[in-house]
């Protein structure tokens, strides 16, 4: 079958079968939600199916826990599981600190509930997706539909003092009419070219009146699966990359505090 797969989707399927090596009988598991999650469901279920790998799994929409019940998934609620083993979903972007862009499947707020909610995070993805600095891929901000109108004009001008490239924002539709998510909320993409400070932007944007959540993903994913075309994997842990980051600092001696002398 993988031969009659498209490059991009060899690549997510690759991702998610190396991805679901990390799901191990007994566990409590969050089940991210788009195409390539979608894709480590199904792994998952044939696993279950041909292996008897027994799991509970927390899907973070209603189209994953569709898919998850028809492949075979035990699926139980957040409340249910009450703290999750691992958390395993895709990324629209992800930066050399494991800083992700997510909510392009319009499922942001559970996905970061169920990630914090997580020993772990798993990241699956391809290269295409690796950026040096976030924002090419419109940041999606969940907001109320009462007083939308304000809230977008309270979030335009915060962008006004922040340090991005772009500052359109656009109301996310689906045919005619605006895109509702799981919580009957609506989508603002902020189109913004380049986040100069990522951990800023969440924090600000999280205080505006009318935002239920934004799709910056700070300090939660541990590691990121890389699939390639060729069905080969790059796996990335937080743990090893901020060891090598800090080692070439440290065999100089160097005063790891010099910026704050004077």
């Amino acid at each position: 079958m993988s031969s009659e797969l498209s490059a991009n989707d060899r690549a997510k399927n690759a991702a998610a079968r190396r991805a679901a090596d990390f799901v191990k009988d007994g566990m409590r598991v969050g089940l991210g939600t788009g195409s390539t999650a979608a894709w480590l469901v199904k792994c998952l279920g044939e696993r279950v199916r041909d292996d008897g790998l027994k799991f509970r799994g927390v899907p973070t929409s209603t189209r994953t826990a569709e898919l998850a019940r028809e492949v075979g998934i035990e699926v139980i609620t957040l409340d249910e599981a009450g703290w999750l083993d691992v958390t395993i979903d895709g990324a629209d972007e992800f930066d050399g600190d494991f800083n992700l862009i997510k909510g392009g499947g319009g499922a942001l707020l559970q996905e970061k509930i169920v990630a914090t909610a997580s020993d772990k995070m798993v990241v699956i993805t391809d290269p295409a997706k690796e950026v040096a600095s976030l924002g090419k891929f419109p940041l999606p901000v969940e907001v109320i539909p009462f007083g939308m109108r304000t809230t977008k004009t309270l979030i335009e001008d915060a962008l006004g003092s922040m340090d991005v490239s772009g500052r359109d924002v656009t109301l996310r539709m689906n045919g005619d009419a605006p895109y509702v998510t799981d919580e009957g909320n609506h989508i603002l993409d902020l189109h913004l070219g380049r986040i100069g400070n990522a951990r800023q932007m969440a924090l600000t944007l999280n205080q505006l009146p009318g935002v239920v959540e934004n799709g910056l993903f700070i300090d939660v994913c541990d590691v990121v699966v890389i699939g390639h075309s060729d069905g080969t994997v790059d796996l990335r842990d937080i743990t090893s990359t901020m060891a090598k980051q800090a080692r070439p600092g440290t065999e100089k001696n160097e005063n790891l505090f010099s910026d704050l002398d004077g």
